[in-house]
């Protein structure tokens, strides 16, 4: 029966995957996929409910980003945390003056962001129209870019994303999921279980088919019931890191005796 005020604190205290490992979040196999994932520029895209931890898992997947690399990061409320990183340019939104003037949209800061030479673009969240922008700088070199979105499960994502974009730019649904397919490599899903714990849960590559559309290959899958994670299948990022250099063999063979 009067003013309410929510304040969103975050504690600063889980800022890596290392942090996740420890609270139980994933297991260390599953770290060190998506720590390769990063480390091989993959574009990838936290998908999950509110309270889920997105941006926790976003946050700890930037800070395995290289220090070398030009990072600009776009949010409606800085809560990204980069105290180690020596390049990065933090861009936030602002809500139009009382006068209904000044107002900068996401969508404007991620088309400014392209001309700030970023190596990688970090969306805190994506809400509307500026789906259609993150996924032509995704298509327009800047690969391993990061962003989140809400959605129960990958293909719901993938549905949310064809509508936002949609929003932006009203084109067909057909030539939106090719950019998707074209400008996203994972999908993985974050997830608060009934007990207020927090995990991050199945992982997906995605793929372009010869018609053009998305095709979601399950890479981990996530058992809530029983809090086990399983590796379906190792993504094609897998053995190009190993010839890189990145993933050691013994990384690799673990990965595979996981899979038998």
């Amino acid at each position: 029966q009067g003013p309410a005020v929510s304040i969103r604190k975050f504690s600063g205290r889980i800022t890596s995957l290392q942090r996740l490992r420890e609270l139980r979040a994933l297991p260390d196999w599953y770290a060190r996929l998506l720590s390769c994932a990063v480390k091989m520029r993959q574009s990838i895209a936290v998908a999950g409910g509110t309270g889920s931890g997105k941006t926790t898992l976003l946050n700890a997947l930037s800070c395995e980003i290289d220090h070398g690399e030009r990072i600009v990061t776009i949010e409606d409320s800085c809560e990204l945390r980069f105290d180690s990183h020596p390049h990065v340019v933090p861009l936030e939104a602002r809500d139009a003056s009382i006068e209904g003037t000044g107002e900068i949209t996401i969508r404007d800061l991620v088309k400014n962001a392209l001309r700030m030479r970023p190596d990688r673009i970090i969306v805190g969240e994506v809400r509307g129209e500026e789906a259609i922008d993150m996924l032509n700088a995704m298509n327009t070199g800047h690969p391993g870019s990061l962003t989140t979105l809400h959605a129960g499960d990958a293909r719901e994502a993938v549905s949310r994303l064809i509508l936002m974009a949609r929003f932006g730019m009203n084109l067909p649904s057909e030539l939106i999921e090719e950019q998707i397919a074209t400008a996203l490599d994972l999908l993985v899903m974050s997830c608060r279980l009934s007990d207020g714990s927090r995990r991050i849960g199945s992982m997906s590559e995605v793929l372009r088919s010869e018609e053009g559309r998305v095709e979601l290959s399950p890479c981990v899958s996530f058992d809530s019931g029983r809090g086990m994670w399983r590796l379906e299948h190792l993504p094609a990022f897998v053995e190009q890191a190993h010839e890189m250099g990145i993933a050691s063999a013994e990384e690799v063979r673990e990965w595979h005796s996981l899979l038998s």
